[in-house]
C-alpha cells in the first residue's frame, strides 16, 4: 500500500520569529484577542496565536529594541520596499491620520513583540500574504 502523504510535496510553513512581551501586555492582549473573536475573527485568532507563542519578559531592560504597546515603529513592506512610521496602540486609541494603528489590525498584530531586524509574514484581509521587517522602534 502506498503512502499518499509521502508522495505529495510538503508545504513549508514560514518560520515565525521569536517575540517578547511583558506579562501585563500578554494578559491585556490575550483578553483583547478573546473579546474580538466575533467582530474580527481572523485578526483576533492571529493575535491570540502570537500571544500563545510569545516569551514573557519580566525586566523591561530586556525589551530594548522590541515593539511594545505605545512604541513608535518604522517598518518596511518587503514587497514594495516602502517604509512607514506608526505608533502601536489599543483599538480605542487608533487614528490612522495620526499614524496610530491598532494592535487588532493585521499589521499591528504582526508587529507586537518583534525586535529590530526581524521579519514576519502574515495574512492580509484579502487573503494575500504580506511580509514586513522592523527597521526601528522606540518607546
Amino acid at each position: 500500500m502506498t503512502n499518499i502523504d509521502a508522495s505529495l510535496p510538503r508545504r513549508r510553513e514560514p518560520t515565525l520569529p521569536d517575540i517578547r512581551v511583558t506579562e501585563d501586555e500578554l494578559r491585556r492582549l490575550s483578553s483583547l484577542a478573546n473579546s474580538g473573536m466575533e467582530r474580527f475573527p481572523r485578526v483576533a485568532h492571529f493575535l491570540a496565536r502570537e500571544m500563545e507563542r510569545a516569551s514573557v519578559v519580566t525586566d523591561d531592560g530586556d525589551l530594548q529594541g522590541v515593539v511594545r504597546m505605545g512604541s513608535k515603529v518604522t517598518y518596511r513592506d518587503d514587497e514594495t520596499g516602502a517604509a512607514r512610521d506608526v505608533v502601536l496602540v489599543y483599538p480605542h486609541e487608533a487614528n490612522i491620520e495620526l499614524g496610530r494603528i491598532s494592535v487588532l489590525t493585521p499589521v499591528g498584530a504582526a508587529l507586537i513583540g518583534l525586535s529590530v531586524g526581524q521579519r514576519i509574514a502574515f495574512q492580509t484581509p484579502g487573503s494575500g500574504t504580506k511580509s514586513i521587517t522592523v527597521l526601528a522602534t522606540s518607546h
